[in-house]
C-alpha cells in the first residue's frame, strides 16, 4: 500500500523565463509533488491525463517509485496544458494560455488500495474536489496537507476556508494568505489560519523562503541563495510533496521535526528551480539533498 496519496493535476507545460523555454514539458501539481515525495516515501497519484500522454512520462514516474493506480487515462482526450511566462520577477508567472482538456471534467476517484493511507496531499485543484477526496477515504488520514491558489480564493473563498478547517495544514503563499483573510499582515493571516483548527500555519514567500507559525512559536526558513535559477514552476508543489514525504517517513509531528521537514522541503524546491520541468528532480539524489540541508544549517547559524 502506498504511504502518501497525492491528488492533483498532471500536465503539459509551455514555460518561458529569461533563461530559456520549454514546450510540452511534463508538469502538474501531482507530478512535482509525487516525484519530490518519492525521495522519502512511496507516493500514489490520483489524476487524469489524455491519450496523448507519452509512455516515457509513465515510465519516468514508475522509475521514481510513484504508484499510478489512481492515474486515469481518458481515451480520445487531451492532457491538461498550461502556458506561462516569467519576467525578471520569478515569484509570479503570467498565464498565457490554459487548456483544461480532460481536467475540465476531472472527478477524483480514490482506488480502494489508497483509501486507508495515513498521509494525503491535496494539490491546488478545485476546493470542492479536495473535499470530495476527503469524503472518499475510509478513515481520516493521520496527516492531510492541502495546497491552494489565488483563483480558488477569488471564486470559491468559502470552500477554501472549509478546506483549511478540515485539513491539518493548508499551504499558501503570502499573496494568497493576504487575499484569503483580507489583511496585509502575515502574522494576522497566520492567526486566522490557526483559528480554523490548524495546529500550524506555513506561509510560503517564494525565493525568500517561508514562515511557520504555531500557537506559541514561529520559525522562519530562508530561501536557498541560488545563482542559477531557470524555472520556478512546480517549486511550491515540490515543497509540499517533500514536506509530507519527510513527515510520512519519520512519522514525527513535533514542532522540532516540522522545522526539519520545512528545511528539507526548501532544499528540494530549490533544486527544482534550477532546471525546467522535472529536469533537476529526475537526477536528484538524497546525497544531494543532505548536502544542501547541511548548507542550510550553516546559513542560519549565528
Amino acid at each position: 500500500m502506498v504511504k502518501v496519496v497525492i491528488v492533483g493535476s498532471v500536465a503539459f507545460d509551455d514555460v518561458k523565463t529569461p533563461f530559456g523555454q520549454v514546450k510540452m514539458a511534463l508538469g502538474g501539481s501531482a507530478t512535482f509533488a509525487s516525484v519530490a515525495c518519492s525521495l522519502f516515501a512511496e507516493a500514489g497519484i490520483v489524476g487524469v491525463v489524455g491519450s496523448d500522454f507519452p509512455q516515457e512520462h509513465i515510465d519516468f514516474l514508475k522509475e521514481k517509485n510513484v504508484d499510478l493506480k489512481g492515474l486515469e487515462v481518458k481515451e480520445n482526450g487531451k492532457t491538461f496544458h498550461w502556458k506561462g511566462e516569467y519576467g525578471v520577477d520569478l515569484n509570479s508567472a503570467k498565464t498565457i494560455q490554459t487548456d483544461l482538456n480532460v481536467l475540465e471534467t476531472f472527478s477524483p476517484k480514490i482506488p480502494e488500495e489508497y483509501k486507508d493511507a495515513d498521509f494525503l496531499f491535496l494539490g491546488n485543484i478545485d476546493p470542492e474536489l479536495q473535499l470530495k477526496v476527503l469524503s472518499q477515504m475510509n478513515k481520516r488520514p493521520g496527516l492531510v496537507i492541502a495546497d491552494t491558489m489565488n483563483l480558488w480564493i477569488e471564486i470559491k473563498k468559502d470552500k477554501v476556508l472549509e478546506v483549511v478547517k478540515k485539513v491539518d495544514l493548508c499551504l499558501m503563499n503570502d499573496g494568497e494568505a493576504r487575499m484569503l483573510f483580507n489583511t496585509s499582515n502575515l502574522v494576522k493571516a497566520a492567526k486566522e489560519i490557526l483559528a480554523l483548527d490548524s495546529k500550524i500555519a506555513i506561509i510560503k514567500k517564494g525565493e525568500h523562503g517561508c514562515i511557520m507559525f504555531s500557537k506559541d512559536n514561529y520559525f522562519s526558513c530562508p530561501g536557498y541563495p541560488l545563482e542559477n535559477v531557470k524555472d520556478p514552476t512546480g517549486a511550491g508543489d515540490s515543497f509540499g510533496g517533500t514536506l509530507i514525504g519527510y513527515l510520512a517517513k519519520t512519522n514525527d509531528f513535533s514542532e522540532e521535526n516540522m522545522r526539519k521537514a520545512i528545511v528539507y522541503a526548501s532544499c528540494v524546491a530549490s533544486f527544482n528551480a534550477e532546471g525546467f520541468s522535472v529536469e533537476k528532480l529526475k537526477e536528484l539524489t538524497m546525497q544531494d539533498v543532505e548536502k544542501r540541508y547541511k548548507e542550510f544549517e550553516e546559513i542560519v547559524k549565528f
